[in-house]
């Protein structure tokens, strides 16, 4: 791992640039560099992989992080800040620069290099809700079921992706082939209750399932489309702090990630969990 120490005027940062950041925009990370040291003490960290990103992070001392990066490269900082159990103490900053960048976008970060570098330095810190599942998983923009990977995001992934599969495949022995036959194919059929409410049960087809989480009180928007025949049928909308899902093996889109195939998982809302900087 490179690191490269500048200095300027006020304040401290730690500025992690994401491998994929660097190889897939090298000019806009020059640009966020140089307008970063120009306005603030900075250290550079160029991690190579997950190890050293996580790391840099956990020996950032009292300088306010800054993720260079695109969605992937945000929700890897909040996922090891939350199992630190850090985040209730950091302020975290962000600059897109990468192939993902929905949820960077739906936050309110600037997608411009230039924008999004002021805003760590002029910005605002917002509190933000976030999802936090059964298996200590985090959720900051949405959740979606079902969610099968979009090609581009596992291509663009493929640095790290190699190494991980790698290791899968030599640690898991393969699955046997009567239970890939198996699989369940057709319309999910879930059952989505909304503190201990049920919404929607197992007898009823559905589209899909949709959370977020900020709408407010520390609560979730939840929205279920049942699958329509013939005239469009109107989703179910609901609003709650805990939402658990059951059914079949199902997969799930929590942000820029796909997990799964589980048969329950609940999510509750942390109010007010995530400390991003963002346009004043």
């Amino acid at each position: 791992m490179a690191e490269v120490a500048t200095s300027a005027t006020s304040d401290q940062l730690l500025v992690v640039i994401d491998p994929v950041a660097r190889q897939t925009d090298g000019e806009s990370v020059r640009i966020v560099k140089d307008v970063l040291s120009a306005g603030a003490v900075t250290k550079v960290c160029l991690p190579d992989g997950p190890e050293e990103f996580a790391r840099a992070l956990a020996r950032r001392g009292s300088r306010r992080p800054v993720v260079v990066g695109d969605d992937r490269a945000l929700m890897r900082a909040v996922v090891l800040l939350h199992r630190q159990r850090e985040l209730a103490g950091c302020v975290l900053s962000v600059v897109p620069v990468g192939p993902v960048l929905g949820v960077a976008h739906a936050l309110g970060v600037p997608m411009g290099a230039v924008a999004a570098a002021r805003a760590v330095l002029d910005g605002t810190e917002r509190r933000l809700d976030m999802l936090v599942d059964d298996s200590d998983g985090v959720v900051l923009g949405a959740l979606r079921i079902p969610a099968p990977a979009a090609r581009e995001e596992v291509e663009a992934a493929r640095p790290w992706l190699r190494t991980c599969q790698s290791l899968v495949r030599t640690l898991v022995p393969a699955r046997p082939a009567r239970e890939t036959a198996t699989a369940v194919t057709g319309p999910p059929r879930l059952r989505v209750e909304v503190d201990g409410v049920t919404l929607v049960d197992l007898d009823q087809p559905l589209e899909a399932v949709s959370v977020t989480p900020g709408c407010g009180g520390g609560l979730a928007s939840v929205e279920v489309r049942p699958l329509s025949v013939g005239a469009e049928a109107s989703p179910l909308l609901a609003t709650g702090r805990t939402v658990t899902v059951t059914g079949a093996d199902f997969r799930y889109r929590a942000d820029a990630g796909v997990a799964g195939p589980v048969r329950r998982r609940t999510w509750t809302v942390r109010e007010r969990a995530v400390g991003l900087v963002l346009p004043s």
